[in-house]
């Protein structure tokens, strides 16, 4: 899905892969793309510049479908939502979501978020953060490929205010573990729970959800605090 390292990164999280553009998804990219999607640019934006108001910021990483975002997106319109992806498919299913909901409150990069990480977003200017079932990369050999790692999750913290959260969601354990060790030794952050947390009533049931209760895979949320 994502890049994991900041100024050198020969590991990727993700990998392209060509995947097939429904009729629908197509034309939501043609006719909507270009007033929700933004361009890659090596210079920080104005958040409340392009949403055209002060509200809370929150930052979804890899939405896939784009299916929870729009749903969260819509219930809580009184928010601005950035998303973050890489694969076309999923911009453009999720700009038919944000056509078929009348969404003004949701905007799409469409770019390695390290990059934008780096070089788009300004310290402390996320209000919350959203990474939900990344890539497990289940094979031990390929764990180095995982995004929660402690450099991506360092830079993640440096753009969250004080005050703001980070929640992580995967149907993986060792990676859950992973995730709780990670976070847990980032000293700008601070557990919520006393390990992981309750599934918050925000976050709808994904299709990786289902499937992996489906598996038999427990899902495992984590909500840290940027202090």
């Amino acid at each position: 899905m994502l890049e994991q390292h900041e100024e050198r990164r020969p590991i990727r999280s993700f990998v392209l892969r060509a995947g097939r553009m429904g009729s629908g998804q197509q034309k939501a990219l043609d006719e909507l793309g270009p007033r929700f999607v933004l361009p890659y640019q090596p210079s920080h934006l104005d958040l409340d510049a392009l949403f055209k108001r002060r509200a809370d910021k929150i930052l979804e990483i890899g939405f896939g479908m784009g299916g929870a975002t729009a749903e969260i997106a819509s219930a809580a319109r009184d928010k601005d939502f950035l998303g973050i992806e890489v694969h076309t498919p999923g911009v453009g299913a999720l700009l038919k979501q944000i056509g078929e909901r009348n969404l003004t409150n949701l905007l799409i990069i469409q770019h390695d978020a390290v990059q934008v990480l780096q070089h788009m977003l300004s310290d402390c200017s996320l209000d919350g953060v959203h990474i939900y079932f990344p890539d497990p990369w289940h094979k031990a050999r390929h764990h180095k490929r995982r995004l929660i790692q402690p450099s991506f999750v360092a830079l993640l913290t440096r753009k969250i205010k004080p005050g703001g959260y980070l929640h992580l969601a995967t149907d993986w354990e060792d990676y859950a573990e992973q995730m709780l060790e990670v976070l847990s030794a980032e000293t700008h952050l601070k557990n919520t729970a006393d390990g992981y947390a309750p599934r918050p009533e925000f976050r709808p049931l994904t299709k990786f959800e289902q499937r992996g209760l489906r598996l038999g895979h427990g899902v495992r949320d984590l909500v840290f605090r940027r202090v």
